[in-house]
C-alpha cells in the first residue's frame, strides 16, 4: 500500500519540479528579452534584434561559458521540449498575425504581382550560385570533414532564405504593413521560403542518400492543391463566418477565437504533413483573412499585444539559445567570415535591387533590396541542421550565424532612412 501511495506522489513532485523550471526559464526568457528590446530600440533597433541577440547571450555562447552553473540551472535542469513546444507555437502565432496585417490588396495589381515574383525568384537564383560557389571553394578549408558537395548545397541554402518571422516583425515595429513595398516583399519572402524549405528538404535528402523524386514532386503538387483549396474555398467560407460574427468595438467572442484558433493549428498541421514548414500554414490563413478590418482589429485587441510580449520573445530568444557562438581564432578566419557576409550581402540585395529596379525607382528598389537581404533566424534553422547532419564544421557555423546577425541588424537603420525618402512615414521612436 505504500509503495503504491508512493508512486503518484513522485509522479506528481516530477510534474511540479518540471513546471517550476520551465517557469523559470520562461520568466528568465520574458524578463531578459524585454529589457533587450528597450535597449535595441535606444539604439535605433527593431526589438526582433534584441531578441534575438539577448538568445544567444543567454545560451552557451556567453551565460553557459561565463557561468556553466547557472546557465545548467536555468536552462538545463528540465528537458527542452516543454520550451520548444511553446516556441513552436509561438512562430505559428506570429505568423497568421503576420499575414493578418499585411494588405495584400496591393497584388492585384499587375505590375505589383510582376516585381513580387520577379524579386522572389532573383532572390533565390543568385545568392544560391554565390553559396554553391562558396560553400564548394570553403569546404576543403573549413569544413574538411564533410562531403564536399552536401557542404556547398546547405551554405546555398542558407543563402537564399530570407527570414520571413523576422522580416514580419520588423515591418510590424515600423507599421508600414499596409504600404505597397512592404506587400511586395512580404510576398516575395514568402515565395523565396517556401522554395527554400523545398531546397532543404531536397539537400537533406540528398545529404543522406534518401532522396525520392517522386516523394518530392508529389510534396509540390500537395503544396499547390492546398494554396488553391485556401484560395478557392476556405476564404469564402471562413470570411462568411467572420462576418456573421459580432466583432463590434473590437471585441472577438469565445466561439470565434476557438474556432480560428482551431483553423489555424489544422491548417499548420496540413503544411507540416505537406513537407513545407508548419508556419506556412498559419501564415496562410492571415493571408486569406486580411481584408477583413473588423476581424483584424479585434485580434490586435484581444490577441496582439499577448502575442508580441510573451510568444514573440519567446520564439526568437530560445532559438538563439540554441546557438553556440564559438570564436573565430585566426584572421583567415576572419577573412572568410567577412568574404561570407560580403557574398551574401551582394547576392540578395543585389539580385532584389536589379529585379525591383525594371519596375520602381532607386530609392523603392534599395529598399526592398534591405528588406529582402533580412535573415535572422530562418537562415539559423537551416544551419542548426546543417551543423547536426555535419555537413558543416563548428567555424563555418559560426561565420553563418555572424552573417544572420549582420544582415538583420542592418534593416532597421536602413529602412528607416529610406523610407522616409520613399515618401512613407514612421512612428516616432519612443
Amino acid at each position: 500500500m505504500g509503495v503504491a501511495t508512493a508512486v503518484p506522489a513522485l509522479a506528481v513532485h516530477k510534474n511540479e519540479t518540471l513546471l517550476f523550471f520551465t517557469l523559470l526559464e520562461l520568466a528568465t526568457i520574458v524578463a531578459a528579452a524585454r529589457v533587450a528590446a528597450a535597449v535595441a530600440r535606444r539604439v535605433g533597433q527593431s526589438p526582433v534584434v534584441g531578441e534575438i541577440v539577448v538568445g544567444i547571450l543567454l545560451g552557451p555562447s556567453l551565460l553557459g561559458w561565463a557561468a556553466p552553473q547557472a546557465f545548467n540551472f536555468i536552462f538545463r535542469s528540465a528537458p527542452p521540449e516543454p520550451l520548444q513546444t511553446l516556441s513552436g507555437l509561438a512562430l505559428v502565432l506570429l505568423m497568421f498575425q503576420i499575414g493578418l496585417e499585411f494588405d495584400f490588396s496591393h497584388l492585384a495589381a499587375r505590375s505589383n504581382r510582376a516585381v513580387a515574383l520577379r524579386v522572389g525568384a532573383a532572390c533565390l537564383v543568385l545568392p544560391f550560385g554565390l553559396g554553391l560557389a562558396l560553400g564548394y571553394y570553403a569546404a576543403p578549408t573549413l569544413s574538411p570533414q564533410a562531403n564536399r558537395l552536401d557542404s556547398a548545397l546547405f551554405i546555398a541554402t542558407a543563402f537564399s532564405i530570407t527570414a520571413l518571422p523576422v522580416l514580419g516583425r520588423i515591418m510590424l515595429d515600423l507599421q508600414i504593413t499596409r504600404t505597397q513595398l512592404a506587400v511586395i516583399a512580404i510576398s516575395a519572402a514568402a515565395l523565396n521560403d517556401v522554395v527554400g524549405w523545398l531546397l532543404l528538404a531536397l539537400v537533406t535528402a540528398l545529404s543522406l542518400a534518401t532522396f525520392d523524386g517522386a516523394h518530392y514532386g508529389l510534396r509540390i503538387l500537395l503544396l499547390a492543391g492546398y494554396i488553391l483549396l485556401c484560395v478557392v474555398w476556405l476564404r469564402p467560407l471562413l470570411k462568411k463566418i467572420v462576418r456573421r460574427s459580432d466583432l463590434t468595438d473590437g471585441r472577438i467572442s469565445s466561439a470565434l477565437m476557438s474556432f480560428l484558433l482551431s483553423t489555424i493549428f489544422i491548417s499548420a498541421m496540413v503544411t507540416y504533413e505537406v513537407g513545407i514548414f508548419a508556419v506556412f500554414g498559419a501564415f496562410m490563413m492571415g493571408v486569406i483573412l486580411f481584408d477583413e478590418p473588423q476581424l483584424v482589429r479585434a485580434w490586435q485587441g484581444r490577441v496582439g499585444d499577448f502575442v508580441t510580449v510573451f510568444f514573440l520573445p519567446l520564439y526568437f530568444t530560445y532559438t538563439g539559445l540554441r546557438t553556440s557562438v564559438q570564436g573565430l581564432e585566426t584572421a583567415q578566419l576572419w577573412g572568410w567570415c567577412a568574404l561570407t557576409i560580403a557574398l551574401a550581402t551582394l547576392g540578395k540585395f543585389g539580385s532584389a535591387y536589379i529585379a525591383a529596379r525594371r519596375s520602381l525607382d532607386h530609392t523603392s528598389a534599395t529598399i526592398l533590396g534591405f528588406m529582402m537581404n533580412t535573415r535572422g533566424l530562418m537562415e539559423l534553422v537551416v544551419i542548426n541542421v546543417g551543423l547536426d547532419l555535419g555537413v558543416i564544421s563548428q567555424q563555418m557555423f559560426t561565420i553563418l550565424v555572424l552573417m544572420a546577425l549582420v544582415s538583420t541588424v542592418i534593416t532597421t537603420p536602413a529602412l528607416r532612412f529610406y523610407l522616409p525618402r520613399a515618401g512613407i512615414a514612421l512612428p516616432a521612436r519612443r
